[in-house]
């Protein structure tokens, strides 16, 4: 087991720290001790700090064909290391090992992607004799990296949420300092020696686990040009009042709805929808939240939906036919229970779940008819729920199953099924969501899309093209003929 573990040493400034106060990482599911991790302090975050400013004029400096053989280097080793990356994923996150090797797939090819991009940066000529004082005159513009980028990240993909950081800071040549999540940094360390292995400039990537007081430090540091955050939406807001004149992409959470109509009730939405609610104990922030059905076929799609809820039990991550795992800790387990709790004495019908043992929540269905404004006000509807939770509400017509679906504050992804253009043309319009899954739950992503939120869900679009505009600014040259 040992043998997947990276040594927790850092690498700052292209130097190894391996003393200093040391913070242990547990595995979930054992609560076993899987390793440590150096914790840095304020002064080696500063050194970190110092070294991006450092680096960032070389990594500008270098072509996009060495950015992309760079890139596509790391996807290699990142390959050469999967099985590892795999175990290490499931045992420090908790990760059913099915879906863990689905995260490693999804990390090459981010960076494959991050790869082609790189030499996809262009820009514009445009004309400017646009009027009789501005003849003879000529422009064009072209991105250019905005300098180093903050990356914090959460526990719950900690291969590939990091990813979606540095594919696309190193493609467009902008050095990053990560702070990744004191409950999975190790994953961040091992993909740091792939990125040391493929070539980069020294310094392009450097990861310094510390405490949040050192976090809001780097987040008010000046000298970072972006800051990228993805985590809650509480924390979110918070950086970014902190963060001055940097710029600023936030993926932050949901409470995604699934709206089914009658159309289109099949047993591949039935099946989709349990696994988009409950795999990985819905630690996923476009998991199922909310479903709302179509009266004429609520009850029976209901009770398909629990009855396949009832076969799914917290399970080893390590055994390959888990999915649902236990929770990170034991208190979001608790969490989840006291807002279950609070939602059965509003009057909701606790259809199959609401247990707990430790960190472990078994999957719980929440029926939600008869409660004013469909459960308006609980926790399990206005909140992020970030556990095996899923609620259940009924409409009529689906015009009602739209208002009851965007009654929310957040707006990261949602999910439709019908087989009517014009029902998917509606929801389209009306739901105020950054993405809509048609045929399919809102949790399906690939990592090549414009990916982010409306609302209190976050601001700016992560995919590596889209988070490449973030972390660049567009340079115009102006020419003035003869």
């Amino acid at each position: 087991m040992t043998s997947i573990v990276p040594d927790g040493t850092l690498v700052v400034a292209s130097r190894r720290v391996e003393r200093g106060q040391t913070l242990p990482v547990r595995e979930p599911w054992s609560g076993e001790e899987l390793g440590r991790v150096v914790m840095a302090d304020d002064a080696l975050a500063e050194e970190a700090t110092r070294a991006a400013v450092a680096a960032f004029p070389r990594m500008a400096a270098r072509t996009s064909h060495e950015r992309s053989v760079v890139l596509a280097r790391v996807a290699q080793e990142i390959e050469a290391r999967k099985e590892r990356f795999a175990e290490l994923l499931a045992r420090e996150a908790g990760k059913p090992i099915s879906q863990a090797r689905a995260e490693v797939a999804r990390a090459i090819s981010t960076f494959t992607i991050g790869a082609e991009e790189a030499t996809r940066i262009g820009g514009e000529v445009m004309a400017l004799d646009v009027t009789e004082a501005s003849r003879g005159y000529s422009g064009s513009w072209v991105r250019v990296p905005a300098g180093p980028v903050l990356a914090i990240t959460p526990f719950n993909f900690p291969l590939n949420l990091v990813a979606h950081k540095l594919a696309p800071a190193l493609a467009c040549g902008c050095p990053v300092v990560l702070k990744p999540p004191p409950q999975t940094p190790l994953c961040s360390l091992l993909l740091a020696e792939c990125i040391r292995a493929s070539g980069a400039p020294d310094d392009a990537v450097q990861v310094v686990p510390c405490d949040n007081a050192v976090a809001e430090k780097l987040v008010r540091d000046e000298r970072f040009k972006t800051l990228s955050f993805t985590g809650s939406a509480a924390v979110g807001w918070k950086l970014k009042s902190l963060a001055g004149k940097k710029r600023v992409l936030l993926e932050l959470g949901g409470n995604a709805a699934v709206l089914v109509h009658e159309d289109e009730a099949s047993e591949w939405a039935q099946r989709r929808i349990v696994q988009g609610a409950f795999a990985y104990a819905g630690q996923v922030c476009i998991k199922v939240q909310r479903l709302y059905l179509h009266a004429p076929i609520a009850r029976a799609f209901t009770d398909r939906i629990v009855e396949a809820a009832r076969s799914i039990e917290p399970r080893s991550p390590m055994e390959e036919t888990s999915v649902c795992g236990s929770m990170i800790d034991e208190a979001n387990a608790k969490r989840v229970e006291t807002w279950v709790h609070e939602a059965a004495a509003a009057g909701a019908r606790v259809l199959c779940g609401g247990r707990r043992q430790g960190n472990r929540y078994w999957p719980t269905v929440l029926e939600m008819d008869g409660l004013r404004d469909g459960g308006r006000g609980l926790m399990v509807v206005d909140e992020e729920v970030f556990g095996p939770v899923l609620t259940v509400h009924r409409f009529e017509s689906w015009d009602e199953g739209l208002t009851m679906a965007d009654g929310t504050r957040y707006g990261l992804q949602a999910g439709v099924f019908t087989d009517s253009r014009a029902r998917v043309a509606e929801a389209f319009a009306r739901l105020h969501v950054g993405g809509l899954v048609v045929n399919d739950v809102p949790t399906f992503r690939v990592d090549n899309m414009p990916y982010g939120g409306t609302r209190d869900s976050g601001l700016g679009r992560e995919g590596v093209r889209f988070a490449i505009e973030e972390m660049t600014e567009r340079k115009l040259l102006v020419v003035r003929e003869g």
